[in-house]
C-alpha cells in the first residue's frame, strides 16, 4: 500500500509570490520598472554622453532632430535639446534624479508618518488629537500649492525637492498607519506586551509596526509615483531640481516653448519616459493593494 502524499503547505511569502503573479499587467509594471532602474543606475556607462559635461555640449547641435548625427559624430536616437544636450542621455540620467527624489521623499516620509501615526494611536489623548489636527490641517492644503510656498521660500535643489515632498506627503502615511495601528492596539499580543511591561519603543516598532507594514507598504509605493510626477511639476514651473541637474520634469519645461514650432521631440521622449515609469509604479501598486488587503481581492 503506497504512503499518503502530505499535502503541500504553501508559506505566506510564497502565497504571496503567486498572487502578485498572477497578475500580467503587475508583472510586466514590474519588469518595466527593474529595466528602468537598471538604465537610470547604468546611466554613466551606457548613455553616449554626458549631459552634466558642458564640455562636450556643443550650441550648433542644438534642435537637431532624432536620428542626426552630431558634429562630434555622435547618433542623437532621439534629437537633442536647444543646448545640444543628447535626449537619451538627458532622459537616462533624469531618470536618476527623479527616482531619487521620488523613491528618497517617500522612504522619509514614510518614517516621518509612520512614527506619528504610531505615536497617535498608542498614547492617544491629547496626543493623538494634537497629530491628526495637523494631519488634517496638511491635507487640508493642495500638496502642489504647499510644495511651491516651501520652495519659493527655500530655493532650488534636490534636498529641498525632497524635504517639500516629505512636508506634504508624510500626512498619508500617518493617517494610514493610525487607523491599522487603533485595530492592532486592541489584540491580544499588545496587551500581553504590556503586561511584560515591555518599553513602549519595543511596542510600538517591535509589534505594532510590522502589523501595519502592508497597507504602508502599498501607500508607499502609490506615493513614489505621486512623487516623482509632484517633482516633475515642480521642475516643470521651474521650482525643482536645478539646470545643471535636469530630471525629466526639467527636460519637459526645456522643450515646451518649442512645442509649436515642430521640435516635438524635446518634451515628448521625457513625457514618455516619464509616463511610462509612473504607470509601471501604479500597476505594480494596485496588485500589492489587492494582495495584501484580502477585502479588496475581486
Amino acid at each position: 500500500m503506497s504512503a499518503t502524499t502530505a499535502p503541500r503547505v504553501e508559506t505566506p511569502f510564497q502565497r504571496f509570490v503567486s498572487e502578485f503573479f498572477a497578475s500580467k499587467l503587475a508583472v510586466l509594471g514590474l519588469v518595466v520598472f527593474t529595466i528602468i532602474v537598471l538604465v537610470a543606475l547604468l546611466a554613466p556607462l551606457i548613455a553616449p554622453q554626458d549631459p552634466y559635461d558642458l564640455a562636450v555640449l556643443d550650441i550648433m547641435d542644438g534642435r537637431l532632430e532624432p536620428g542626426s548625427v552630431g558634429g562630434s559624430g555622435i547618433t542623437h536616437w532621439l534629437g537633442t535639446d536647444d543646448q545640444g544636450r543628447d535626449m537619451l542621455s538627458g532622459i537616462m540620467y533624469g531618470l536618476r534624479i527623479s527616482l531619487v527624489v521620488g523613491v528618497g521623499s517617500a522612504v522619509i516620509a514614510a518614517a516621518v508618518g509612520a512614527t506619528l501615526g504610531l505615536l497617535a494611536a498608542y498614547v492617544g489623548g491629547k496626543t493623538d488629537t494634537l497629530i491628526m489636527r495637523l494631519v488634517d490641517l496638511q491635507l487640508s492644503f493642495p500638496a502642489i500649492l504647499a510644495a511651491l510656498m516651501i520652495l519659493a521660500f527655500l530655493g532650488k535643489g534636490i534636498f529641498n525637492v525632497v524635504f517639500a515632498i516629505v512636508v506634504v506627503e508624510w500626512a498619508y502615511y500617518a493617517r494610514t498607519v493610525r487607523g491599522n495601528a487603533l485595530v492592532e492596539r486592541q489584540r491580544e499580543y499588545i496587551e500581553a506586551a504590556r503586561c511584560l511591561a515591555l518599553p513602549p519603543r519595543r511596542i510600538l516598532f517591535g509589534h505594532l509596526l510590522p502589523n501595519c507594514l502592508p497597507p504602508l507598504i502599498v501607500v508607499g509605493t502609490m506615493q513614489i509615483a505621486r512623487a516623482i510626477a509632484l517633482e516633475a511639476t515642480l521642475s516643470f514651473l521651474g521650482l525643482g531640481v536645478p539646470i545643471t541637474e535636469p530630471s525629466l520634469g526639467l527636460l519637459i519645461s526645456n522643450g515646451y516653448e518649442y512645442m509649436l514650432s515642430g521640435k516635438y521631440w524635446i518634451s515628448f521622449y521625457p513625457g514618455i519616459a516619464l509616463l511610462i515609469t509612473i504607470v509601471s509604479i501604479n500597476l505594480v501598486g494596485d496588485q500589492l493593494r489587492d494582495v495584501l488587503n484580502p477585502r479588496l481581492k475581486k
